[in-house]
This record gives structure tokens, sequence and C-alpha cells, in this order.
């Protein structure tokens, strides 16, 4: 991947932002394993490093410490049983490890990810990525979502200066896995589509360059929707590409809103309601993939049967929203909404902007014909029950997901527009 053109490419960007990256080098090919150790090397990485796998990466990564020895380099491992989310405590945890190592590898893909980066941003370490699995859009993030109090919020962290992956072993992850990629990839429609919404209401910014890499990076993983369930190495690696391009768009833009909108909030909300009771989340990808069917749905509903609206200012009842949460989440959720980001949105220019704003989606979202055609051929799961969400969950996720995050999304809108969410459902 030619990181130093996508860079020449945006001097002097119309958007009016240098944009700028710390990601140097990106190694997706077949055998990379073994050369683990002399790409490092050749990218001026620290000998002394603090090794994050779990057992499940480190046993599908079968030579990469071999290479690490091989190169010279001093490694320090914390091996987790299974790493299924991202906690504070465990982002502790690292750091607890770091006042003798200048660097962390981590191997795996999705939270493994994201507790060293958040790591690596606070201790000030220099950042890689081995990825096992094509299975989420974050490899080239510089955010992380990180689960503080049962409330799972994006926390500052540093990009990985460099992402390597072999695509034998891409080719061989589990298909959920591979079908869980697939679905956070789709959620780019929506999120560049809530980011031009934003940008139309409240003059928030926006790259049309950055929005165009990030589409660039969705469509080469839909191309090869029906590649997703087979174990090709081709596919694998063009699919990793994609999932790659899209972290750049968000470290470019200097925010997630190039790779998430309101599907990724429904998801979360579904997430922290589980982890309150206990009960494993499933993948994030996967999760993703469904609120984005539902949110794509709604979203063309809305725009083929709501004509004009009479919006008025936002009549949000904040003890029914209080009640949606657990406890320990209301605090971080009133922070979130004191103020709250509708106080910026004027009534008369929501009406104004309608029209565009149904011309956007028609423009930017997939039919749900279309979208359901990908998701089924890429093996990705499509139904809340798919992702033992039930009717109950998937209503209030619906509804209040939105009170998640200071960020204007199309749902967030919904009482301002005087519309229930779940009239749109189908």
């Amino acid at each position: 991947m030619d990181l130093q053109k996508i860079l020449n490419d945006l001097k002097n960007c119309p958007c009016g932002k240098e944009h700028t990256m710390a990601t140097r080098v990106v190694e997706i090919s077949s055998g990379a394993t073994a050369r683990v150790g002399q790409i490092l090397t050749d990218a001026g990485f620290p000998k002394k490093l603090l090794l994050v796998a779990d057992e499940n990466t480190l046993g599908a990564s079968a030579g990469l410490l071999e290479s690490l020895n091989d190169a010279g380099f001093e490694t320090k491992k914390i091996i987790y049983k299974n790493m299924m989310y991202a906690k504070v405590e465990q982002v502790n945890e690292l750091k607890a490890l770091c006042s003798d190592i200048d660097g962390i590898i981590s191997v795996g893909t999705g939270s493994l990810n994201d507790i060293c980066r958040v790591t690596a941003f606070d201790m000030k370490k220099r950042f890689c990525i081995f990825a096992t699995a094509p299975s989420m859009d974050g490899f080239a993030s510089d955010t992380a979502p990180i689960i503080e109090n049962n409330f799972k919020n994006s926390w500052k962290a540093e990009q990985p200066e460099v992402i390597i992956a072999d695509t034998k072993i891409l080719a061989k992850a589990p298909v959920e896995l591979k079908a869980a990629g697939f679905g956070d990839m789709v959620a780019k429609y929506i999120g560049i589509l809530d980011w031009r919404i934003a940008n139309l209401l409240i003059d928030e910014y926006y790259c049309p360059a950055v929005a165009d890499i990030t589409m660039q990076g969705l469509n080469k993983v839909v191309a090869l929707a029906d590649k997703v369930t087979e174990e090709d190495e081709a596919a694998a690696g063009s699919i990793m590409e994609g999932l790659v391009l899209s972290g750049i768009g968000m470290k470019l833009a200097m925010s997630s809103r190039p790779a998430s909108g309101a599907e990724h909030v429904v998801s979360h909300f579904w997430e922290c309601y589980k982890l309150a009771r206990g009960i494993w989340p499933e993948f994030h990808g996967k999760k993703v993939g469904v609120a984005s069917v539902l949110i794509n749905r709604i979203y063309r509903n809305i725009a083929d049967r709501v004509v004009d609206v009479d919006p008025i200012a936002d009549p949000t009842d904040w003890d029914d929203v209080r009640a949606q949460f657990s406890p320990e989440q209301i605090p971080e959720l009133m922070k979130l909404n004191t103020p709250t980001i509708t106080d910026k949105i004027d009534p008369a220019r929501l009406k104004a902007c309608w029209p565009e704003i149904r011309r956007l989606i028609k423009e930017i979202l997939p039919t749900d014909e279309q979208l359901m055609s990908m998701m089924k051929a890429a093996g990705a799961v499509t139904e809340p029950e798919d992702v033992h969400v039930s009717p109950e969950l998937l209503v209030t996720g619906l509804r209040y997901h939105a009170y998640m995050r200071y960020r204007v999304l199309l749902t967030r809108l919904m009482p301002m527009l005087q519309l229930d969410i779940m009239d749109f459902l189908n």
C-alpha cells in the first residue's frame, strides 16, 4: 500500500486541514510472518517489545516469535485466554508492564489492538500490529472503543507505525470473523451519510477527499463479497487493504466520522446493555453488520416516505432516557448530553436542509435489497436474533442509542422531526 501517495494526493487539500498519519508501513503479503522481524528492523522499530496476544491469535501466528527472536527483538509477553472486549482494567494492566519496554506489538485484531493502542498512546510507546483476521476496520485508527463502567466510549489512541498481515493466516481465519469484517465495512455507507448530514446542519468539518478514501476501501471489500467465506489469499489480502484504508480515513479526518454512524452506536447500545448484565455481546463487526442493515432500511424508508418535515426544538424527556440505562452508565450518558448535540441545531435549518438530506440518503445508501444481497454473499448475518438481540432490546436500542454520543446522527433528530423510528423499520 502506497501510503506516501495517499499523503501526496492530500497536499493542499481543499478542506483546509493538513492531513497526517503515523502509519509508515503496511505489509499485506503471503508468508509475511517469517519476515516480521526484518520488516520491523527496516522500519527502525525498537528492540524491546511488549507482545500482547490471546491463545487463539498466538496459535494462528506460528513462526512469529521465531522471526522476532532471529531479528534480535526482546519480547515480554502477556497472553490472554480469549480477548473478547476491551476494558479499562486491561489497559491499566498493560500500562503496568511498560516500564522496561520501548514498543508494543499487538498480535490479533479488535479488542487486543484497542487495549494496545490506548496503552501505547498513554505511555508514549511505539506501536505495531500483526493482524490475524480481517475482522474489523480499525487497524489503522487512532481511536479505540474502551469499556468503563459498562459504557463504551471512544478513547484517544496511538495509530500503529507498522501493520503486518500474512494472507495465509487471513485466508484461514474463521468465516465468522471474516464476515464480521465485512459487516464492519458496510457501515461506512451510513457513516459517510451521517457525516454529510452533520456538515449540512451544524457546519461540522467534512472532507470529501477523506470520504473518498473510505469509499475506495468500502468498494474494494464489497466487490469481493462472494469471496469472503473462501480460503482465498488474494481476496483476504484485498479485504484487509480495504479495512486498513478505512482506519486511515479516520486518522486523516481526526475523527471516526468516515467509518461509523448510527449503526455503530446501535451496536454499542446493545453491547453495553449486555455487559451490564454479564452477557457476551457477540463480535463487534457481526453486531455492526446487523445494525447497518436496520439503519440503512430505516433511512431509506424515511427518505421515501417523509417528503416534508416541520421540525421543533428537541423535546427529549430526559427522565425517560435515563431510565433506559443502568445506574453506572448514567454519569457518562449525561456528561455527553450536557449540553446535548441538538442544542446546536436550528429547526428552521433542518427544515430547509430536508430535501438535500433525502437526496443524500438515496445517493449514498444502497437499497435494502442491494445491502441484503451483499451481506448474504459474504456469509454475514442480517437479523437481530442472529446476534441475540430480543425484540424488546431491538426497540430500546433503536430509540435510545443516539444519546450515547455527542454527535449529529439522523436517528438523533427523530424527536425534532416528530417521527418514531419504529414506524420506518418495515
